[in-house]
Order: C-alpha cells, then structure tokens, then sequence
C-alpha cells in the first residue's frame, strides 16, 4: 500500500476502531480488504469476552474514547474495547465468523480515482427497549350507556329554548348597564324626593 510497517499498523487499527464505533465505513476496496481479516480477529477475542482476550484486544487495538459533542464540549461516552465487549461479541454470539461484509459502490475518489466500498458490520444491533407503565388515569374505560326506564319518559325542553343552546338574558344592543323593572315615571319621582339633591 505504499506505506511503512508502522504506518500501515496505525491504519488498520484506526479504520477498526470506527467500524467497531460506527458499524460502518466508507474506504477504497483495498483498505477494506486490508482491515476485515484484522476486525473479524477482533470480534472472535471479543466473543470470547475473558479477561485474557479483553487485554489482547487492547494490546492490537489500543483503546480509543468515544465521545459526543454536548454544549461544544466532548464528552467521553464509552471506549472502543468497552464497545466491542459489550455490544459487538454478544450481537455475533451465535455467529461462526463472517462478521463483516464489503459492499462496492459505483463512486470513485476525485482525487486518485479510487474505487469506493462500505466496510459493514453484518447484521443488526439487537436493543431491546422497555415501555414504560401506563399510569392508570390514562387508560380509558368503558362508558355504560344509560337507556331511560319503561315507564319514565324523557324531558322536552322547554318551547324558547333551543337544544344544544344555553338560555340567553336579552340585553339592549349597546348597552352594559342591565335593564330595570321600574318605569321612567317611578325614577323622576325617586329623584325629586332624594333629600341629597341640591335645588
């Protein structure tokens, strides 16, 4: 590949750890060839998941963080090895080698002409999700109809209202103050006789 012995080791362990992180790379196809002998090794150790095989991994991996980025920080979520432990081995448990595919694509590099190829972990990460309980004053229950006796007849409404509509107090358009019982007349005279009034 055109690279020195230290090189070309730095390479196949950094193109690991992202397939391990990401379960997905794209890179040219002689990469991917390069690097899906030394990742299947990897999963086999993972499989085994003894601590002998834990420190191997690390020893041909070295252990690199995975982090997110929070409020522009990173922050260290987990470790490749961690990963590859944890989720990876147990995913190919019943799986006897074959852990990796490599799926060409039709795009080339712009810049050397490079055939492109996804190097792919096969299958799918199996999570189980568990639900959470429904409080009891969210679930529904039956509502009984209520069906009026033989020989009880149900109530019409009154002939000025209308059904569906509550009784409306009839108010003059414009005005705010309510309307009165007392005649114009009685009002004068209540006027006339108020002792407050000044002549």
């Amino acid at each position: 590949m055109g690279r020195t012995s230290a090189h070309r080791r730095a390479l196949r362990r950094n193109l690991a750890a992202s397939l391990f992180e990401h379960s997905t790379i794209s890179t040219t196809i002689e990469k991917a060839k390069f690097v899906r002998p030394f990742a299947e090794k990897l999963i086999t150790l993972a499989k085994n998941g003894s601590l002998h095989a834990r420190r191997r991994a690390i020893t041909l991996l070295q252990n690199r963080d995975i982090c997110k980025i929070e409020d522009g920080e990173p922050v260290k979520v987990t470790t490749v090895i961690q990963k590859l432990f944890d989720e990876v081995g147990p995913r190919f448990a019943d799986r006897n080698g074959g852990y990796t595919r490599i799926v060409r694509m039709p795009l080339r590099r712009i810049g050397d002409n490079g055939q492109l190829a996804l190097l792919q972990l096969v299958g799918e990460l199996k999570v189980t999700e568990k639900k959470a309980p429904v409080p009891k004053s969210m679930t529904k229950t039956p509502v009984e109809s209520v069906e009026p006796a033989a020989d009880e007849t149900p109530e019409k409404p009154a002939a000025d209202e209308v059904p569906g509509e509550a009784p409306v107090d009839v108010e003059r358009a414009g005005d705010d103050k309510p309307v009165s019982d007392e005649t114009p007349a009685e009002v004068e005279t209540d006027k006339q006789d108020s002792p407050d009034k000044k002549e």
